[in-house]
């Protein structure tokens, strides 16, 4: 099973996209003569194994180590350091260097920002006087295809640097990824934003075109018809309730990074391994996991057990009657699925082993009246229980976040009393954390009454659907429609004009404009979104509408945008680009260090 999807089937020609970053980074390999040490910023090492299996750079006589304070351990003449530009790297870099010289080890070193070169970062390595002993490039890694409708890039701290930090850097890595899709698929005509920083990356995407513009003639029709761009501070309710799809699932309990999973073998049936473990890749070129990743948990143990069911039924006919050549050939074919069939039954059975504890399930219950606003006080003394229970912190800081945006803080005197209970629980040392919360406005004292119950009517977020035969988006969260992705349904509809008055109740200003001279162009029409008329591009294709989510996405939200895609009278591909995958925990993670 592969670990990188094979991409076949994506909507756009993401594949171009892989094989570009591969070249590069082979490239800049070969342009290194003879045997080198591949040093590797370990933040990045997952994502350039989805542009380049470790196996293909072995063939080029590489030697692969991470980058960490020791001294880097080879016999090669040439290090060549791939990381991205943080100070702690240049530190570690320097003192490689001075390790090395005080060995007398002679080496020529290379380094390779990931995805451009940063000026305050060579001022560390002339201050340490290693500058002048480097030969500096760039690698421009701005994305990684993640599978077929997925793009990442892989900014995991974009949301707290932008929001408590006040760094803009990533917006600009953003708008620069999204003109590079540009330089390939044409100039995206529909823009549409919200939230401060989405329209940040806007404007910036704009003064980019004026700089560096996309030829128009040399395309026909742009391949991306709309961008939407949607801030994670727009809705943060949503990343917060516990994932309810099998792949939102197996992320909440089990983490999954870079598509995949590591799991101790034994609970994937691997007989007598001490406690190894084992990678299992989670991508669409597995065609079960395709089927089932978008589906309700409660759905997906129905449907392994039916085609387990079937399967014992097709091999006892087998055994018990003669069958035709092409029946038996049938009957291979499905056993060819089996190895798939038995990793997502022991997957779904060990997740089943979270999803049935009475603490999971009392605090689905607890996300669901928090989203309903109708009982506040239960709310507040659930969340002091857990406090004084001393539960997990990350746990609690969920719920938290949840409760205080949904009613836009806290009145003084209950802020005030849990912010006191959580440092005499967890220890003073998570003062920060508080009040990285507090700045990026996730936890804070109330000083307006809260539109929550408006936006949750106007947008129909809380909606009964059927889990197994789902008619709308909240079966994702069973019963929860994610804000973001109604957001995303209106702007693809009918874009921001109809909605103006709930937008205004959101976090962040709105824009949307037309780009390139396509104002006369009959594909679309400002007032109407996307018409019945655009459906199709010209040599057939659905049009595409790429959703970008600055600050992270969840795995639940990527199944609810597939959800709309595929639904009747939907007639559009969406391509999904996100800073980085997150779930509630990894949010809450980024805002401290002493989580856990």
């Amino acid at each position: 099973m592969a670990q990188i999807p094979n991409l076949d089937n994506a909507p756009l020609n993401l594949k171009s996209i892989r094989e570009q970053s591969q070249r590069d980074l082979v490239n800049i390999l070969k342009n290194i003569r003879g045997k080198k040490c591949l040093v590797i910023d370990p933040k990045l090492s997952g994502s350039l194994s989805l542009i380049v299996p470790t196996s293909t750079l072995k063939e080029y006589g590489i030697e692969l180590r991470l980058l960490s304070a020791e001294p880097v351990q080879t016999d090669c003449a040439k290090v060549v350091y791939f990381v991205g530009p943080q100070f702690i790297s240049m530190r570690f870099i320097s003192s490689h260097v001075h390790d090395d010289a005080s060995k007398g080890l002679q080496r020529e070193y290379f380094l390779y920002f990931v995805p451009r070169r940063s000026v305050a970062c060579e001022k560390i390595l002339e201050e340490e006087k290693v500058h002048n002993l480097m030969t500096i490039g760039e690698y421009p890694l701005y994305m990684v295809p993640l599978d077929e409708d997925v793009l990442s890039f892989e900014l995991d701290l974009a949301h707290k640097e932008w929001q408590v930090d006040g760094d803009a850097s990533s917006l600009w890595h953003i708008a620069k990824a999204i003109h590079k899709l540009e330089f390939t698929f044409g100039l995206i005509p529909n823009v549409r934003a919200k939230g401060k920083a989405s329209v940040r990356v806007a404007e910036i995407l704009n003064r980019m075109q004026t700089e560096e513009p996309v030829s128009l003639s040399d395309m026909n029709i742009p391949e991306i018809n709309t961008l939407v761009l949607i801030d994670r501070e727009v809705d943060m309710v949503t990343p917060m309730c516990s994932q309810l799809t099998y792949e939102g699932l197996v992320d909440e309990f089990l983490r999954i990074n870079n598509g995949s999973v590591e799991l101790d073998a034994s609970i994937m049936g691997a007989q007598q391994q001490d406690g190894k473990k084992m990678k299992v890749p989670l991508n669409s070129s597995d065609k079960l996991f395709k089927e089932i990743r978008d589906l309700n948990f409660e759905v997906v143990v129905q449907v392994l057990r039916q085609k387990a069911t079937s399967m014992k039924q097709d091999y006892t006919e087998v055994t018990t009657m003669s069958q035709t050549v092409s029946e038996l050939k049938d009957f291979v074919k499905k056993l060819n699925s089996l190895p798939e069939m038995t990793r997502h039954i022991n997957l779904a059975q060990h997740l089943s082993t979270f999803t049935s504890k009475p603490s999971f399930l009392g605090q689905l219950d607890m996300e669901h009246t928090i989203i309903e606003a109708q009982s506040y006080d239960i709310c507040f003394e659930y969340i002091e229980e857990m406090i004084h229970k001393q539960e997990p912190l990350n746990k609690v800081l969920r719920l938290l976040i949840l409760f205080s945006v949904t009613n836009s803080g806290l009145p003084k005197k209950q802020f005030d009393y849990l912010r006191r209970e959580l440092l005499h629980s967890y220890g003073f040392e998570h003062m920060a954390t508080l009040n990285n919360l507090e700045k990026a406005g996730l936890f804070k004292k109330q000083e307006t009454k809260s539109n929550w119950q408006l936006v949750k009517r106007a947008l129909q977020l809380v909606e009964d659907t059927d889990t197994a035969n789902p008619n709308d988006i909240s079966y994702v969260f069973s019963g929860y429609a994610p804000l973001s992705i109604r957001l995303v349904q209106n702007a693809i509809r009918s874009g921001w004009r109809p909605m103006e008055e709930i937008l205004k109740l959101l976090p962040g200003p709105h824009y949307e404009t037309k780009r390139g001279g396509f104002s006369s162009s009959p594909s679309f029409d400002m007032s109407q979104g996307l018409s019945s008329s655009i459906d199709k591009v010209g040599d057939g294709r659905r049009s595409l509408v790429l959703v970008v989510f600055v600050g992270g996405v969840t795995f639940a939200e990527i199944s609810a945008l597939r959800f709309l895609s595929a639904q009747e009278g939907m007639a559009y591909d969406v391509i999904v680009g996100t800073t980085k995958i997150i779930s509630g925990n990894s949010l809450a993670e980024t805002f401290s260090e002493n989580l856990g």
